[in-house]
């Protein structure tokens, strides 16, 4: 077994790992809800960047639903955003699952 081997291949890893963080940094996902009523933005590594919420929604009378959307819409963004990383990571492995590669993002 060749150490310095192994070593060199754990840093190409997570040089390649850090890659993708950045570019799911920079990537916008959004997530949806109540036909697009309203629309949570999220970067591919989970951050809320912004909420739309169509005005019709903006009315007393529709609290909770419009609670509810924002719920939902949210909810739908990060699930996409965990997907992605998914993806992105299997791509790094070749589909190969390691146990905890997923939390690094």
């Amino acid at each position: 077994m060749d150490i310095n081997g192994i070593m060199q291949q754990a840093q190409q890893m997570q040089g390649k790992i850090a890659k993708i963080q950045q570019d799911l940094a920079k990537m916008t996902i959004t997530g949806s809800a109540g036909g697009g009523m309203v629309q949570v933005l999220v970067t591919g590594l989970g951050e809320v960047i912004s909420v739309k919420i169509e005005q019709q929604l903006l009315t007393p009378d529709e609290t909770d639903l419009l609670q509810d959307l924002i719920a939902a819409a949210t909810n739908d963004g990060l699930r996409k955003a965990k997907e992605t990383g998914k993806q992105a990571m299997g791509q790094l492995t070749h589909g190969i699952n390691i146990p905890g590669l997923n939390n690094i993002l």
